[in-house]
């Protein structure tokens, strides 16, 4: 009797242990923590400083030295004046010349956000600061930075610089004909077109006067 009693205690004992067991098996896992994003790398910009007036080239110079010297190459890569090539009459000849689009400002190609390096350009000789909102640099667009390149025949390794003509002129000024079959023609600028380079000149010709649509290479300020 007594062995009986026994084994129903013991199987009294499992029987109710059995929920707890179920309960353990119910239990929810914990939750992995939340996977981090991976850290983007800062890309490559141009920005705009404004150089003090006529050291355009100096600056340049210097930027090159100290980004070389400080040795923060790996962050600032590319300095560039933005200019254009030119054609102008000096002496009666065709002179080819390289103009700055944008006086007094470099442009700089360095790492988006990188603090330490906007530091070393905004404290290099002849800088004055980066150009941008609240004294914080301001990156150029894609298209900006396109155009720029463009003009100054640096988009592309076998694009070549388109020559403009160079002509500071107004209209009502005397010039005088260089070039074709009015040439030594003295006559009154009516109308300039320098998107294409053309000039209209009022000349008289057997006593009356008619207009007439010169190349800027082909006349000459008086």
């Amino acid at each position: 009797m007594e062995e009986k009693a026994e084994e129903a205690v013991a199987g009294t004992a499992v029987a109710g242990s059995a929920p707890e067991v179920e309960a353990d098996s119910e239990r929810a896992a914990p939750e992995a923590p939340p996977s981090e994003e991976p850290r983007k790398e800062p890309k490559k910009k141009w920005y705009v400083v404004h150089a003090q007036s006529g050291m355009e080239n100096k600056v340049q110079a210097n930027l090159e030295k100290r980004i070389k010297t400080l040795g923060v190459s790996d962050r600032v890569f590319r300095i560039l004046i933005p200019t254009e090539v030119v054609a102008e009459m000096r002496d009666g000849k065709r002179k080819i010349s390289r103009r700055k689009i944008f006086p007094g400002y470099v442009l700089v190609e360095m790492l988006e956000g990188d603090e330490e390096a906007w530091y070393v350009i905004r404290n290099t000789p002849g800088v004055t600061n980066f150009v941008g909102a609240n004294g914080r640099p301001q990156a150029l667009t894609e298209s900006e930075v396109n155009l720029l390149l463009q003009q100054s025949g640096l988009k592309g390794e076998t694009e070549k610089p388109k020559v403009k003509p160079k002509l500071e002129i107004e209209v009502g000024e005397s010039v005088r004909i260089t070039d074709g079959p009015f040439r030594d023609f003295v006559g009154k600028v009516e109308e300039t077109n320098p998107d294409r380079g053309k000039v209209k000149v009022m000349v008289t010709i057997f006593g009356r006067t008619a207009p007439v649509e010169l190349d800027f290479m082909q006349i000459a300020k008086l």
